[in-house]
């Protein structure tokens, strides 16, 4: 049953409004926001990519407000990246290198620094522990 409330979160729309546009995306479209100065590029899963004329913390602050229980799968990693941790296929800290998987098959890879790759491994196995000890 758990699941299913999951599901209908993941259905969710994020609604970003410019001055002169609005879009509306599926939450579990979402691969990864990825900030440039004051633009942030968001691409999703299917590879399509948007760049908007607003810093990442301010698409950070609309994402808490527009999406109950955000944690649960969108996650900030460093100053530049908010990314969808369903989709992550490989962390390598030495090579600081997270590889996402979209829905094309094809996988990104984004450089990120050491410290937050490891906040965010440490999550990770933090959860798959919890559920691991769930279904026991």
């Amino acid at each position: 049953m758990e699941n299913k409330g999951q599901d209908l979160r993941m259905d969710h729309y994020l609604v970003i409004k410019t001055r002169d546009e609005l879009l509306r995306i599926r939450i579990r479209q979402i691969l990864y926001f990825e900030a440039d100065r004051n633009y942030t590029k968001l691409v999703l899963a299917e590879g399509i990519q948007f760049t908007f004329a607003i810093n990442i913390g301010k698409i950070e602050e609309i994402l808490g407000k527009q999406v109950a229980d955000i944690n649960s799968f969108l996650i900030r990693v460093g100053k530049s990246h908010i990314i969808n941790k369903n989709h992550i296929l490989q962390i390598n800290l030495p090579k600081q290198k997270l590889v996402l998987l979209g829905n094309e098959g094809k996988p990104r890879e984004l450089v990120i620094s050491k410290d937050p790759l490891k906040v965010l491994k440490d999550q990770l196995e933090k959860e798959m522990t919890k559920t691991a000890e769930a279904l026991e």
